[in-house]
């Protein structure tokens, strides 16, 4: 079964290929290009230095959010217009349990922070029970403040990581009570090798969708409607 994966809910942009349990090629960039720039030509590379084309995929993946809204959007689109053009299943993989899976049968909570600005992140907690990743808290974006006093509750030695990491870390280890610890910068971001690894599960569990059928999971409103509505003096 081959999978091919993308990642695009943030600044990384990230390309894999799966074959059956194999990662058989992945390509990841973390610099200042636009998805829209950057996602279509990584495909065509990654593909050519494999020789493999995209008819010859099982499923297209990609990374459903939260996230940016745009980086989602365009990765949606990608994913979207492959899976209609080739008549292949996509599978929408949720991106905060996605950026778990880089911390495999870590001891302790695994938490990942993703910035969604104004003192807010995207997260999820998460902890393995053997082979299993367990969800303790539900993906959400909550204050960075109200994150950090769930933790303290519960009361566990947790790992973060993410791109919310450097803008939250002064906070986190300012306010949190309980043994903490951060993933290193190999472990800490988004990446399309996850994204095929989570699928091959959800894949096993009938959790494929019609590419027509597919929607990122934003959360919130995107920053311009906010302001929009705050302009109209809607309390968002």
């Amino acid at each position: 079964m081959k999978i091919l994966g993308i990642e695009s809910s943030g600044l990384t942009a990230s390309i894999a290929v799966m074959d059956d349990d194999v990662i058989i090629a992945e390509y990841t960039t973390n610099f200042k290009k636009t998805h829209s720039e950057t996602l279509l030509p990584m495909i065509a590379e990654l593909m050519d230095r494999v020789g493999i084309d995209v008819n010859d995929m099982d499923y297209i993946a990609v990374s459903e959010g939260p996230g940016s809204f745009t980086g989602l959007r365009i990765g949606a689109a990608t994913a979207k217009g492959l899976g209609l053009a080739t008549g292949k299943e996509l599978v929408s993989v949720p991106t905060v349990k996605a950026l778990a899976y880089n911390l495999y049968a870590t001891k302790g909570l695994i938490c990942p922070i993703m910035d969604a600005k104004r003192e807010q992140v995207y997260t999820g907690v998460f902890e393995y029970e053997g082979d299993e990743l367990k969800t303790i808290l539900d993906t959400d974006a909550i204050a960075i403040t109200d994150l950090i006093n769930k933790l303290n509750e519960i009361g566990k030695e947790v790992v973060f990581l993410g791109d919310g990491v450097p803008v939250y870390r002064d906070t986190i280890d300012n306010e949190i009570k309980c043994a903490h610890s951060y993933a290193p910068a190999n472990m800490s971001y988004q990446s399309a090798a996850a994204v095929c690894v989570l699928a091959s599960k959800m894949i096993k569990e009938g959790k494929t969708v019609k590419a027509s059928m597919m929607r990122p999971e934003y959360l919130r409103l995107s920053q311009a409607e906010r302001e929009r509505n705050e302009r109209m003096g809607q309390n968002i």
